[in-house]
């Protein structure tokens, strides 16, 4: 199960944004609320409101307990960019972009975890194999009993 929450129009960009994003992303989530608690950045305060968010979300919309989740997915993608200008010498003009971000916190059990509660959905892996690979493994093992 993995719960999600979305800060969407944060006015920084989205390069400074991603250097606080890829700190966390694969943390349990009271080691991200920790270092980003501790990190002197702008995007750092954002990112922790977006945590603080999906951890209450896990909470209170789907009544899981989120001291256990870990950071799946932390991401910062561009938003729209505000156009502006300032002026230059001789009466021209330069654009600014003042630059908008889109910032994605996605939080879940660790992947052991979700293992065990899927049970066994899938085939063990010698089931798995193509015709190709089972050819290739008699073979092989017809070697070793001609060589003993």
């Amino acid at each position: 199960m993995s719960v999600r929450s979305v800060l969407k129009y944060a006015r920084i960009s989205s390069q400074k944004a991603r250097q606080v994003t890829r700190a966390i992303t694969g943390m349990p989530v009271s080691q991200a609320l920790s270092v980003l608690d501790f990190t002197p950045k702008k995007a750092a305060f954002l990112v922790g409101k977006t945590l603080r968010s999906a951890i209450a979300n896990a909470e209170n919309n789907h009544e899981q307990d989120a001291s256990e989740f870990i950071v799946q997915s932390a991401v910062a993608t561009p938003g729209p960019a505000l156009s502006r200008i300032m002026p230059r010498a001789r009466g021209s003009a330069a654009p600014i972009k003042k630059r908008m971000t889109h910032i994605t916190v996605i939080i879940g059990a660790p992947k052991a975890e979700e293992a065990k509660a899927e049970g066994e959905k899938k085939a063990p892996k010698s089931a798995r194999r193509s015709a190709p690979a089972k050819k290739k493994a008699a073979k092989a093992e017809k070697s070793k009993k001609a060589s003993e």
